[in-house]
């Protein structure tokens, strides 16, 4: 068989895979080299149920790591059961004079409310 008397082909030939086939290997390569950087760096994002994502939030007006620079009380290296107490009080809606913590407090679960607690109570003032 002639290769110069056969009819033009569409798509892939043996020289379009020969320029472009190696480079497909190349990406596929860097693709799947790439997967396992994905799932480290996803398992290395905190979890929304993480102790230290919820804290996170309050340092809104607690201020970072719950040492406040201004009126707002510190929460940092208060002690764990005086800390449960108040966030069981600001969610049962005890304390009259609790602006935002009322509401804020009925998101969370007792379980997270300890947590909470206890993360705040190992933080040094």
């Amino acid at each position: 068989m002639d290769l110069h008397s056969s009819p033009p082909r569409r798509g892939i030939t043996p020289f379009k895979l020969a320029r472009y086939g190696s480079a497909s290997v190349h990406i596929a390569t860097l693709l799947l080299g790439l997967a396992p950087a994905a799932v480290v760096m996803a398992q290395q994002q905190p979890h929304l149920s993480s102790v230290a994502v919820a804290a996170a939030t309050c340092a809104n007006c607690h201020g970072t790591d719950g040492r406040s620079p201004g009126i707002i009380p510190s929460i940092a290296g208060q002690p764990k059961d005086r800390l449960l107490q108040r966030l069981q009080d600001f969610k049962a809606g005890i304390d009259p004079r609790a602006t935002v913590m009322t509401r804020l407090m009925k998101g969370y679960s007792e379980e997270e409310l300890r947590e909470l607690a206890g993360y705040f109570s190992k933080v040094p003032r």
